[in-house]
């Protein structure tokens, strides 16, 4: 076929052919594709959309991933950071040039991955998921644990090892899980959310055992993040070994550098808490020995004072106090029912002005009623506190050493000191005492002392 001559010849625009190429890579078979890129030349307008090239090492590619993609992503790209971009292979009509509108971006390689760990750390710090005052304890001896992991890993077998023998009675709620992989931080997210659901929890595990960086990004995860963050129920994280930080590590209540001691965090061992609590018994014990030891002290120094003193002044300056109080109590109530009993009355007064008697007496009735009542319930408890008094002043005086002197005991002191004197060796003859009695007190001098039982010596 001969394309120059004029019956053949078919004359195309630049945007007809530009066309025709859109639509050709568009309707192709790689329209959308995964390529494994370096990023280079990035920018991002105040559009919001993300401008960059993708290269290797033999040619590039321009990408563009718009606002309503890149809000999604889980990081942002810079420039010389290997990705791995999911797009749509398509034709930029203006300027002639094919390129790639991307979707979905995932780091590739350690390097890619502590970027996107970096900026996940730094947004959600901002916003205040790591923040202490969200901290929440953990029970010293928890009833019910749940922990969310693999259920053929190694992280689980050691976690129930270490209940078991630390302390058996506690209870396990296994929510198996996946802990990598693509599908494994919604599990995970939806896993706590469940837990929460079920109630009863004391405290959550959340972990895995060790890996590779790769193997543990799903605890790097943003859902991840905020689904522990929300959890009502204090969350482990047990992730790895201990060199190994996660995004969870950091949300979590609390962080441990394994399974096996998230198990040994959550679960006390019961040999010492029986060892603590026979120590606190024992300072319990000491403690109750001391206040009774300062009970049985005060108790001697009250002694000590009714005898250098008269307690019956006590009694009865209590009893004028409390006669007045009744007196003052009986007075107040007595003003209180008056000026009721006025007002009333001229509520009465004017009442009858209205013309309505029946409803004056009957109120009249209830007034008295009340009076009655009021007096009589104030005459009972008036006699009751008294007779409390009296009761009261009565033990008292039968404690007082006075009760003891009216019987005709006495009560010898060294004059002028008024130390009380307990053996005849105290004083010499020629000594001045005080005797004390009842009622009254003699000062006597010493004319003869004699040692030993006086029953004997007067025989």
């Amino acid at each position: 076929m001969d394309l120059f001559k004029a019956e053949t010849r078919q004359v195309y625009k630049v945007s007809e052919v530009t066309r025709i190429v859109k639509r050709t890579l568009e309707e192709s078979s790689i329209a959308s594709l995964w390529v494994e890129v370096e990023v280079s030349n990035f920018r991002k307008p105040s559009s919001g959309h993300l401008y960059f090239t993708l290269k290797d090492a033999r040619s590039q590619i321009r990408c563009v991933i718009y606002k309503s993609s890149a809000s999604r992503l889980r990081f942002t790209p810079q420039d010389g950071i290997s990705v791995i971009l999911f797009g749509k292979l398509t034709v930029y009509e203006p300027r002639g040039e094919y390129q790639i509108i991307g979707t979905r971006v995932e780091p590739l390689g350690v390097g890619g991955l502590q970027l996107a760990f970096e900026q996940l750390k730094k947004r959600l710090g901002e916003e205040g998921l790591f923040d202490e005052a969200h901290k929440k304890p953990i029970p010293l001896v928890p009833q019910k644990v749940g922990v969310i992991t693999s259920p053929t890993g190694a992280a689980i077998r050691d976690i129930l090892n270490v209940m078991g023998r630390r302390f058996s009675n506690v209870s396990v709620l296994i929510n198996p899980v996946s802990v990598q992989g693509e599908a494994a931080p919604r599990e995970i997210a939806v896993a706590i959310d469940t837990m929460n659901a079920i109630g009863g929890l004391d405290v959550l595990i959340v972990g895995r055992g060790g890996g590779s960086v790769e193997d543990l990004w799903a605890f790097n995860e943003e859902i991840v993040a905020r689904s522990i963050y929300a959890s009502e129920i204090p969350v482990i994280s047990a992730v790895g070994h201990e060199i190994d930080f996660t995004i969870a590590d950091f949300v979590a209540d609390y962080r441990a550098p394994t399974p096996s001691a998230a198990a040994e965090m959550v679960v006390a061992n019961k040999v010492d808490l029986v060892r603590r609590l026979d120590g606190l018994n024992v300072r319990m014990y000491g403690s109750i020995d001391n206040r009774m030891q300062l009970v049985r002290e005060r108790v001697a120094n009250t002694r000590n004072r009714l005898l250098s003193r008269d307690g019956r002044d006590n009694i009865h300056s209590f009893q004028q106090n409390m006669d007045d109080l009744l007196s003052r109590a009986h007075n107040a109530l007595s003003n209180s029912i008056e000026r009721r009993r006025n007002s009333l009355k001229n509520y009465h007064e004017k009442l009858a002005l209205v013309g309505i008697p029946a409803q004056i007496s009957e109120m009249r009735r209830e007034i008295a009623n009340l009076e009655q009542r009021s007096v009589v319930g104030m005459r009972h408890l008036v006699e009751s506190k008294a007779d409390k008094f009296r009761t009261a002043g009565v033990q008292l005086d039968a404690l007082s050493p006075l009760s003891i002197l009216r019987r005709g005991y006495s009560i010898c002191f060294r004059h002028p000191s008024r130390e009380v004197i307990k053996n005849a060796a105290e004083v010499s003859v020629g000594d001045e005492v005080e005797v004390k009695l009842a009622s009254s007190e003699i000062i006597c001098e010493v004319k003869q002392t004699v040692a030993g039982n006086i029953s004997q010596d007067n025989k």
